[in-house]
């Protein structure tokens, strides 16, 4: 009966330790990439296309993968065979056969020892029948990068709205380029076309930003980077600035509805300072009054540019009744600064939601 017993713990402790060991194997599996989707932009029809995805096994332990599975049987995938020791790259390659026009999306799901899900790689692009690059010029440079533009502004955008804007690039090096973006905002998202640009052919960013994530009505201001590898660092030359400005949203307003709300009225458009003639600051201001039969609520107060600073005493104006805004300009800052000093105000007037005042100040 001892006997038994010892044999039935010995058998438990057996158990437990092979459960022990697949936990431990399971939780060792790390595969990472860079990117899991590959963008090949445009294909030329019934020209087979190859995603190259670089994959480095990170975790504490060897791999194996036992068989990978694709969405279609379009898509064709070479991949390695055998052990993968750990922290060794190695590379999975899908073959798209184009034969059909249009957009493709291609899914490509690794299956790896002690992994109870798949690992999955994403290769699309378009098919066409004639490449088409960018007709465009390309006036300003980011890096190693040409573009078309250097700049994102995303003007009049109301919560729910998912506004897009385009940046043309064009690889202008003798080296192929995978763009890569950096400090993007959570409000905005990109997708660049190709993954890979040759040298002498041109790729788009597709920016995409998301209204809802943006946190109060006004202007928000980020930079971007875009360099020409994962290798390269950001500097000030690759930066894209991105400007969204948010406005509240008052669905359809009768004229009746409208002649109980809050009127803003601007004593002045523009703001003269003048020159600084030596001066450090200059000062002005701005009347706002509300002519209208409610409350007139200034939601936000800023500033497009560095260098200006802004006061208001009351944010909520009784009809009848006035404000003053007070601008002040600093030489010493605006001096670094390119584009035109400007005012931005939030309102709950239906009719001048958003109100800018330009600043002229030499």
């Amino acid at each position: 009966m001892m006997g038994w017993r010892f044999l039935l713990k010995g058998l438990r402790w057996q158990l437990m330790l092979a459960m022990t060991t697949v936990a431990m194997t399971v939780a060792a599996q790390r595969i990472t990439t860079p990117s899991q989707t590959i963008d090949c932009g445009q294909v030329l029809f019934r020209n087979p296309v190859t995603a190259h995805f670089e994959l480095t096994n990170e975790g504490s332990g060897n791999v194996t993968i036992k068989s990978v599975d694709t969405s279609c049987g379009c898509t064709g995938v070479s991949y390695p065979v055998g052990i993968i020791s750990e922290n060794k790259p190695f590379v999975v390659s899908a073959t798209y056969d184009a034969k059909q026009m249009g957009h493709f999306e291609k899914y490509i799901d690794i299956y790896t020892n002690g992994a109870s899900l798949p690992f999955t790689l994403t290769m699309r692009g378009v098919v066409v029948g004639e490449i088409k690059d960018f007709g465009g010029q390309y006036p300003f440079t980011l890096g190693k990068i040409k573009a078309d533009a250097d700049r994102l502004f995303f003007d009049d955008v109301t919560k729910g709205e998912t506004p897009s804007m385009d940046i043309h690039v064009m690889n202008n090096t003798g080296d192929v380029m995978t763009p890569v973006l950096r400090d993007m905002p959570k409000y905005l998202k990109a997708e660049i076309s190709p993954s890979s640009i040759a040298p002498g052919r041109s790729g788009v960013v597709h920016f995409t930003l998301d209204a809802d994530k943006i946190g109060h009505t006004g202007l928000e201001q980020a930079r971007v980077f875009l360099n020409a590898t994962a290798a390269e660092k950001n500097s000030d030359d690759k930066a894209i600035k991105v400007e969204a400005i948010l406005v509240p949203s008052f669905g359809e307003v009768s004229e009746r509805q409208l002649a109980y709300m809050p009127k803003l009225r601007l004593s002045e458009e523009t703001i003269e300072l003048g020159s600084f003639e030596g001066k450090k600051k200059k000062k002005g201001s701005v009347i706002l009054e509300n002519r209208g039969r409610t409350d007139l609520e200034i939601y936000s107060i800023q500033s497009f540019t560095e260098g200006v600073t802004l006061e208001l005493g009351e944010t909520v104006i009784h009809p009848g009744e006035s404000a003053k805004l007070k601008v002040v300009a600093e030489r010493k800052i605006l001096k670094g600064v390119v584009e035109q000093p400007r005012v931005l105000l939030i309102t709950n007037d239906p009719k001048a939601s958003k109100v800018i005042i330009d600043i002229n100040v030499k």
